[in-house]
């Protein structure tokens, strides 16, 4: 979980664990409660919705990291199969230019015979087949020999021929061939070094949807923890509506108690605040053409001859706490913004039946609003 969203929570649970500080069973957590469940809340689920959208972006990018392995591997295994055809056809070539330099040989090795006989017989097949036609006694056979001698040496030379043809082409297809298979090597090595750096970059992408989920999980749970927190939050609100309500129809039920008695004239206080219905609201304003919170309330207290601070804050130090069912018109409210006194950023005159006068906000006048207008307030008191 992100280190602000569980603080958050842990500030909610703490909040939510602990007593209403200055009311009795009021309707509801206070504003400041329900706001810090809220933001917790928030940015619990801001959190998970960034990490979702990341997830998404990093499966997406891994899909497609997939396909380029994969085609690097279809391509390497293509590349192989090429270079052990290309290896095989080289072995091939080689084998005939082997066969073909034979042949030549022996051809050649025929022709040198023929040549040494024809040294030995004169120097020319003609010759030698006109020797035979001398040495024969026969005019037919005479003739059969010069034949024979001149056809034997016309072999020669053609199967001389054939075999230099043969040899010459077999030496350049082995050439070719093994210029093709080096080419066939290189290509293949190149395309496993591709292949091998497109894994690598998948196995890193992997890890990181596998963070991203880890991520992802932690996160759903401080979800899910501010949610349960925010849950019980708005039940307590419930029940204590309820508890509420059936506790005014049990004091309907009574008959009417004396009020308490109050220290000062509060009819006083009442009636300042009501006379300035409608002035404006003016930060730092202590009247009596315009006020802000703590300058209204400071002084209609005035008025029954108590002195406090223009400071919302110090109002609450330098008074009496009491609980909402002890709420008495002339006595102060307070809302806070993390539910301590330290936190007192408003507050109001209570006029009697879950009603105030207040000197709201810039652009605003002094006037009559809900208790509840801005959440259950955080504290009660007397001055």
């Amino acid at each position: 979980m992100n280190r602000r969203t569980a603080t958050l929570v842990a500030a909610v649970v703490v909040l939510l664990a602990a007593p209403q500080a200055a009311a009795d069973n009021p309707p509801g957590p206070s504003a400041g409660r329900l706001a810090a469940a809220q933001s917790a809340t928030s940015a619990a689920q801001a959190q998970v919705d960034a990490v979702e959208a990341q997830l998404v972006a990093a499966r997406s990018a891994e899909a497609a990291m997939d396909v380029r392995v994969e085609t690097a591997v279809e391509a390497y295994d293509g590349a192989a199969v090429a270079q052990q055809r290309a290896t095989a056809l080289a072995a091939g070539t080689a084998a005939q230019s082997v066969r073909a330099d034979a042949a030549e040989g022996a051809a050649r090795d025929v022709v040198g015979v023929l040549a040494a006989q024809q040294y030995r017989d004169g120097g020319s097949p003609q010759l030698a087949g006109f020797a035979g036609l001398l040495a024969a006694h026969d005019p037919h056979a005479a003739e059969l020999a010069a034949q024979a001698a001149l056809g034997a040496a016309e072999d020669a030379r053609s199967a001389l021929q054939q075999a230099v043809a043969t040899a010459t082409q077999a030496a350049l297809a082995d050439g070719a061939a093994q210029r093709a298979a080096a080419a066939a090597a290189a290509a293949t090595a190149k395309l496993a070094a591709a292949r091998t750096a497109a894994q690598q970059q998948l196995t890193a992408q992997q890890a990181q949807v596998a963070a991203l989920d880890a991520q992802h999980t932690a996160l759903l749970g401080g979800l899910v923890e501010a949610q349960r927190v925010a849950l019980r939050l708005e039940e307590a609100h419930a029940q204590a509506l309820a508890a509420e309500a059936a506790r005014l129809a049990a004091l309907a039920k009574q008959p009417p108690q004396p009020p308490a008695p109050r220290p000062g004239d509060t009819r006083g206080v009442l009636a300042f605040a009501r006379a300035a219905l409608g002035l404006p609201y003016v930060w730092g304003g202590a009247g009596p053409q315009d006020y802000d919170c703590s300058g209204l309330t400071m002084r209609a207290w005035q008025r029954a001859g108590v002195q406090l601070p223009h400071y919302a804050a110090d109002q609450y130090a330098d008074s009496h706490p009491v609980t909402y069912r002890q709420l008495q018109p002339g006595d102060l409210v307070f809302w806070s913004h993390d539910g301590s006194p330290q936190g007192i950023y408003h507050v109001a005159l209570y006029t009697g039946d879950d009603s105030i006068i207040e000197a709201p906000r810039t652009g605003d006048v002094v006037k009559t609003a809900s208790l509840w207008i801005m959440g259950t307030p955080d504290f009660y008191a007397r001055p």
